[in-house]
């Protein structure tokens, strides 16, 4: 049994949690599911099979061959001409892993499968996992979020907050419930250390609240430009909204509508 809270941040009335909230806490599994699922994201990566093989090389030591190497104690390695004097020529090595410009040793294959797998019943068992650690209070707090000042978990809102169209109104929601330091931490931007900052990731910043809502709907818009704050729709929900960077516990604000959902459809079974 839960509290749910109106949009004015006052009591309303009281909601059953569903049979999901009743998992078992299991941060081994949700940490597994959250690498397979984010491994799904890499791309594949290779060079070409050409590469460090678009010369014409070639590896001599008979006398009576053309271009040689013979008698001039240079290693067995083939070799690229890079000047001709007369009948001497000065050569270089080419094409071996050890020569400048040579092909690699083990080069990276675009084939390679870097996903890894997890069984279903696995990856919905640790997604029931993380929808229940969102409603521990410790939990929630070892992630660092500032909830001194709420008392009641989960965080359930009458449907009344899927309507709300403008980013100050649901910044004014959250300070009504008392989540005005979480909205100064999420504001928080440190540059990264390390030569990320040279690689389209220069800024780190912190994770805030996840709204979960029942259908497409005008919070998502309006809650665009509050930074760490996201908006998912229960049917779409998995590992890496819940527990971002496979430490579970975010703190998550539930509508009651998509708690309907969530119970009715049985999701995540």
């Amino acid at each position: 049994m839960s509290k749910i809270i109106s949009i004015e941040g006052k009591a309303k009335g009281d909601s059953n949690l569903p049979f999901q909230f009743n998992e078992e806490f299991r941060p081994d599994l949700i940490r597994r599911a959250f690498l397979a699922l984010v491994s799904h994201k890499i791309k594949p990566d290779g060079v070409s099979e050409e590469a460090g093989k678009r010369h014409s090389s070639y590896f001599s030591k008979r006398r009576d061959r053309y271009r040689t190497t013979y008698g001039y104690g240079q290693s067995r390695t083939p070799r690229k001409v890079i000047s001709r004097i007369g009948s001497r020529f000065t050569t270089k090595g080419a094409s071996v892993p050890q020569a400048i410009g040579g092909r690699k040793a083990h080069p990276a294959k675009v084939e390679k499968v870097n996903y890894e797998k997890i069984n279903n019943k696995e990856r919905r068992k640790a997604t029931r996992s993380a929808i229940s650690a969102t409603a521990i209070k410790n939990v929630v707090e070892s992630r660092g979020h500032k909830v001194e000042n709420v008392s009641n978990f989960p965080i359930i809102v009458e449907k009344d907050i899927e309507n709300l169209k403008k980013s100050k109104e649901v910044l004014e929601f959250l300070k009504k419930i008392g989540l005005e330091k979480e909205i100064e931490r999420t504001k928080i931007k440190k540059v990264r250390a390390g030569k990320g900052k040279m690689r389209g990731r220069k800024y780190k910043k912190r994770t805030g609240p996840l709204f979960v809502v029942s259908k497409n709907c005008d919070l998502i818009k309006a809650s665009k430009n509050l930074p760490g704050v996201n908006v998912c729709k229960v049917t779409d929900l998995n590992v890496e909204l819940l527990a971002p960077g496979a430490e579970a516990g975010r703190l998550t604000i539930w509508s009651e509508q998509a708690l309907k959902e969530l119970e009715d459809k049985k999701l995540f079974k």
